[in-house]
């Protein structure tokens, strides 16, 4: 008998915690975004998450190609700021999409997305923090 209401009473935990979520960004959890992002808008990971999720986003990891192998947000792809083929590259991105952009710490990521609405794109946001703030808030990387 005292087995139980002892498994009764881990079940009734489990019930009760498993509907309680951490807060954590997830690219594949968690709600959409409303809306796109207001332009040039640096998000926070929860946002940032939310955000990647409306059609059309392109998500950009702007480190090097090294940090980028080391791990990075899933489905991003590679554009390392910081090279001499970057404006070419962003030229031949299409314009009509979004793109959620990130680095380490937040500072490449704002040089990237200042360089991309200058060459004209309108739909541009950042990860506030960049990926180190991704990581802290329980985001997942892979490598």
């Amino acid at each position: 008998m005292k087995l139980a209401g002892l498994a009764a009473a881990s079940l009734a935990a489990v019930l009760l915690l498993g509907g309680c979520t951490d807060g954590s960004p997830s690219a594949t959890s968690g709600p959409t975004a409303a809306a796109a992002p207001a332009v040039g808008s640096s998000l926070s990971p929860s946002d940032f998450a939310a955000a990647l999720k409306l059609p059309g986003t392109v998500l950009l990891d702007v480190r090097t190609p090294a940090e980028f192998s080391a791990g990075h947000i899933a489905g991003a792809v590679n554009l390392d700021v910081q090279s001499a083929a970057f404006a070419q590259k962003v030229a031949a991105l299409d314009r009509a999409k979004s793109y959620a952009v990130y680095c380490h710490s937040g500072n490449r990521s704002k040089t990237a997305k200042t360089a991309m609405q200058q060459a004209g794109f309108s739909h541009v946001y950042d990860l506030a923090g960049g990926v180190q703030a991704w990581q802290s808030a329980g985001g997942p990387v892979t490598g």
